[in-house]
């Protein structure tokens, strides 16, 4: 059975001048020419999105749209009509938000928070405002430092509160960023506390010594980049380290003190420079 509204395997089984047929168990689904790989024959197996075409035809295509089927995106309008919205997800035919399903109207060139989803009465990939109901955090299926998938909901007094793997909400707290981030931004990030009820506090990156393994091949990088030297230290203030570093100064610290004890940087009065190791 393959998948509407999402990546699947499908062999080639036929060629024609305008593209190759690929294997769903039926008559075959049409990769375009435009899209073809390059090489690709009778009895390869492509990895491939489907949608509907403007004639409701089921299509692959090699591109790779802002989102799949469940997925949480930011997306920009380029049309609206009496009926929806139309917008880019980054493939040849725009997704459509029905007028039903947006929260304040949807305006041409605007970008709004949207779920991608398939509509049960015709069976087209679709997109919704209207998503937050489906966000529960009654059944939880993570836990404490458990890597996760976020997106930005909204700003709030206290931080940002997210979506956590498009299936829960928890709240990014403002001592807890360390880079830009704003509605509708994807990024990586942990659980780093349960509290009563399921309310989930989180962190970005990678929890504990993993994270601080990535830092250190950064500044390791940074300071090859940099002719080996870097003007910064423990004395450099907060904002300095965030601005050039991306991350706090108490993950500097930490970072630079593993990398000294590996010998692989050394300290000086006015920064770092690369150990002699």
């Amino acid at each position: 059975m393959v998948k509407v509204g999402s990546y699947n395997e499908l062999k080639v089984i036929r060629a024609v001048e305008f593209g190759l047929y690929l294997d769903d168990g039926a008559e075959g689904i049409l990769l375009p020419k435009r899209f073809v790989p390059e090489g690709a024959k009778i009895g390869d197996e492509l990895n491939v999105f489907l949608y509907h075409d403007s004639e409701d035809r089921l299509i692959a295509t090699t591109q790779t749209p802002l989102g799949i089927i469940g997925d949480i995106v930011y997306l920009k309008v380029v049309s609206v009509t009496s009926h929806g919205a139309f917008l880019d997800w980054g493939l040849m035919k725009d997704i459509f938000v029905p007028k039903s399903k947006q929260l304040s109207g949807m305006k041409p060139g605007a970008y709004y928070l949207v779920k991608i989803y398939i509509d049960e009465q015709t069976g087209r990939i679709t997109a919704t405002e209207k998503f937050e109901s489906t966000l529960s955090n009654e059944n939880l299926t993570v836990k404490e430092l458990d890597q996760v998938d976020l997106t930005v909901l909204r700003r709030t007094d206290i931080g940002y509160v997210v979506t956590i793997n498009n299936i829960h909400t928890g709240v990014l707290h403002f001592n807890d960023i360390f880079q830009e981030i704003g509605v509708g931004k994807r990024m990586k990030g942990y659980v780093k506390k349960i509290r009563p009820e399921n309310k989930m506090d989180i962190a970005l990156g990678k929890h504990g010594f993993q994270r601080v393994e990535d830092e250190a091949q950064k500044i390791l990088r940074l300071l090859q980049e940099n002719d080996g030297y870097l003007p910064y230290n423990d004395k450099s203030n907060p904002e300095e380290i965030y601005a050039f570093f991306g991350m706090s100064k108490k993950t500097f610290k930490m970072t630079t003190g593993g990398l000294y004890k590996q010998r692989k940087i050394e300290f000086t009065q006015t920064g770092l420079k690369i150990g002699a190791s």
